[in-house]
């Protein structure tokens, strides 16, 4: 399933949808009750992760019984939603953490090392944390921060925890997921550049106002075939600028969740990132023609799944 957190406008009240076709999302809590199904679906992904296997199977028989109320002659158009029209919430606005893996690319690891933006070579995963104040929705609106010239984008694969993880193996991590979708760190690199020079790790370069769009989908993963074979990709105004897959990264989800939770219990609806591959604008010997500038609309796809839309202001 393709899950999101939905409004018809921006002044109504968000709900758990699922994508049930090309372009239109069912309202599960309004199918429940309109058609009386008693199933009692989340409305949230944060909700559905907390209840884990049993909520995946209340909102499942809920997909499966709309769909059967529409193929018998009903038209569902009360509760379902335009995907073009319909205001995307952030996937999970308040995970009680967001966890982002750095470094998980070897040739972006080099990358950060010729520019001086890291000092040592990890040899474990390594992370910092992106605060919930800057977490922005799909087609959302991000303002470049006064000053900052350097602002750089990062796609980036990132996955939802469905059920409690603590000290939890490698083998055994996936049953902890509830899905993946799409992220965007966004940087100021200059300010990057002075956290490293002063001591300290990535912290206010990547948590201004927005600086974490995410979405637009959750993917659970019976929809994945490969998650080492997924295909990230990010344009800025239509012109592709990088492009690489999950066969690169250094430590797999599985590992992450194996390193993190040994010392911190994920819980569900938290969220972590896995990094980002060679190629963002301060990489290239053109850099200044590449950072973002306002008025830049900036789309990261995960390949086959979503795109994830910011416009720069």
């Amino acid at each position: 399933m393709r899950l999101a957190y939905v409004a018809r406008a921006i002044e109504a009240a968000p709900t758990l949808a699922v994508r049930i076709a090309e372009g239109v999302l069912l309202d599960v809590v309004a199918a429940d009750r309109l058609f009386g199904l008693g199933l009692g679906p989340a409305s949230s992904i944060k909700a559905l992760a907390e209840r884990g296997k049993d909520g995946l199977a209340r909102l499942a028989a809920t997909v499966d019984a709309a769909t059967a109320i529409e193929a018998a002659g009903h038209d569902l158009a009360a509760v379902t939603l335009d995907e073009a029209t319909a205001f995307f919430y952030p996937p999970v606005p308040d995970p009680s953490k967001f966890l982002a893996v750095g470094k998980n690319y070897r040739a972006h690891l080099s990358e950060l090392e010729r520019n001086g933006l890291i000092r040592e070579m990890p040899n474990e995963p390594t992370g910092f944390i992106k605060l919930n104040a800057a977490i922005a929705p799909h087609r959302g609106f991000v303002r470049r921060p006064e000053g900052i010239t350097t602002f750089d984008y990062e796609p980036e694969l990132a996955f939802v925890i469905g059920e409690r993880a603590s000290g939890v193996s490698a083998a055994n991590a996936l049953d902890h997921v509830l899905g993946v979708t799409a992220f965007n760190d966004l940087t100021a690199r200059e300010v990057q550049k002075r956290e490293v020079e002063s001591g300290t790790r990535f912290w206010t370069a990547k948590n201004m106002p927005g600086f974490g769009p995410v979405g637009p989908y959750v993917v659970t993963l019976d929809e994945i075939a490969d998650l080492g074979d997924l295909w990230l990709s990010c344009s800025v105004n239509g012109e592709q600028r990088l492009r690489f897959s999950t066969r690169d990264q250094i430590h797999s989800i599985e590992k992450i969740i194996e390193h993190f939770s040994g010392v911190i219990p994920l819980e569900p609806g938290d969220l972590m990132a896995t990094g980002c591959q060679a190629g963002t604008a301060f990489g290239h010997s053109n850099a200044a023609e590449l950072f973002l500038k306002p008025g830049d609309v900036v789309d990261v796809s995960l390949e086959t799944y979503m795109t994830l839309r910011t416009h720069v202001i």
